[in-house]
């Protein structure tokens, strides 16, 4: 049996990340960038005025300190003016938020320290040179990186580059994942099951997790167990696929069939790893790039759990993440939990914090079945317990895996 960490290591060392392409911006978030944006030019681009109020010279205002000061008002400037201006000694410009500044004006009286005049204006507090003022390349110099490589661009990352003037940027894109569904009794769920036939659930809950690890996915659906037809299937998919999952075709005499139909494309190793559910699971690279595929259970429980720990971090690295893995905490134990020996246990929970003191503490779900996707539902964590324990107490530390958050 082969442990769940050298499963783990053979998926991640097929991980490749696709190559960058040029995306609109707003079409960029979430992904890792894939070049230095370097600014051209400076940002803000001009001195400006940073609240709305009187454009002057910041030694005409000094008196102020003991004493109000009057200063004529020359002129006014709108934000977005295109219209030079030059202040002169003893004067001030009334100017809004983001107007340029004129010549010779090094600082802005904000309103609240006038009387508002548009003529003459009082000055009732000094103002020190800069003072309200967005000076030019206060926050990009020309030359600058703006989005450095392999920085995940959100919407901060986003705005700036609009900033700076970029509509498109090189990208690492979303892997492409592509979804199959194995099984006799399975139809779909627009369809009404006949006599011993189910909802194909795994396509559609396995794209949905694919779809949260940030890959873009295809579900293909179910496909039939012919094997010229599900080698053709599969063929097509590794052309357009990063990765490619197979739902049911993970055990018993099905297992067989997927892997002869699948032998002209490359290598599935079929095997048992140490982790319940999900202990019987299948990996290969097939076809001419070595493409990743998974054969996972027919469960659908049991098909989220290897998905969540072997598919999403592969999803994960091939996106360039430093860490694909989940975080990962210390929880006290709510109710007792029994494990099954010599494999790892990742059992559905409900994760708690006291807001007292901030500890952790998770509650076992629907312990009584690998089968319960009803409990995976409710659970927003994963309890992780050792190869070698079988039973964990109630109050002992455990080791639980986050789960996407629910709001």
């Amino acid at each position: 049996m082969r442990s769940v960490d050298e499963q783990l290591a053979r998926a991640l060392a097929a991980a490749v990340r696709p190559a960058p392409v040029r995306v609109a911006i707003s079409e960029a978030q979430g992904l890792l960038c894939a070049e230095e944006v370097v600014a051209e030019r400076a940002l803000p681009g001009f001195d400006q005025a940073a609240v709305d109020g009187y454009a002057v010279r910041s030694v005409d205002t000094q008196a102020a300190g003991t004493e109000p000061v009057v200063l004529p008002v020359v002129g006014e400037i709108a934000s977005g003016s295109r219209q030079p201006r030059r202040l002169q000694p003893g004067q001030a410009v009334r100017v809004a938020t983001g107007a340029p500044l004129p010549t010779l004006a090094d600082a802005v009286v904000p309103n609240n320290y006038t009387d508002g005049h548009h003529a003459r204006v009082t000055i009732n507090q000094p103002v020190p040179s800069a003072a309200y003022v967005r000076r030019t390349g206060e926050d990009v110099q020309t030359g600058d990186v703006a989005v450095r490589r392999g920085s995940v661009i959100g919407s901060a990352q986003v705005g700036l580059l609009a900033a700076v003037g970029r509509s498109k940027v090189l990208v690492y894109p979303r892997p492409r994942v592509s979804v199959i569904s194995l099984g006799d009794e399975l139809v779909d769920i627009d369809r009404t099951p006949g006599q011993g036939q189910v909802y194909d659930v795994n396509s559609y809950a396995l794209a949905a997790a694919g779809r949260d690890a940030g890959a873009d996915v295809i579900r293909v659906g179910i496909v039939s167990t012919d094997t010229r037809r599900l080698r053709e299937t599969v063929e097509s998919r590794l052309l357009l696929s990063e990765i490619v999952v197979i739902a049911g075709g993970a055990g018993g005499d099905l297992s067989h069939e997927v892997r002869s139909a699948l032998r002209e494309l490359g290598e599935i190793d079929l095997t048992r790893v140490a982790m319940h559910p999900g202990s019987v699971q299948g990996f290969g690279r097939l076809g001419p790039d070595a493409v990743p595929t998974f054969l996972l259970p027919g469960n659908p429980m049991s098909a989220l759990v290897v998905f969540e720990v072997m598919v999403r971090p592969l999803i994960r690295a091939a996106q360039g993440k430093r860490n694909p893995h989940r975080r990962v905490v210390q929880a006290r134990l709510l109710s007792p939990i029994t494990s099954t020996k010599s494999r790892r246990g990742y059992l559905r929970g409900q994760l708690l914090r006291d807001e007292g003191n901030g500890e952790y503490m998770v509650q076992p779900l629907g312990l009584s079945g690998s089968h319960l996707l009803a409990s995976l539902a409710e659970a927003n964590c994963l309890i992780l317990v050792d190869e070698d324990t079988t039973e964990v107490s109630v109050g002992e530390g455990v080791q639980v895996l986050f789960l996407a958050q629910r709001g």
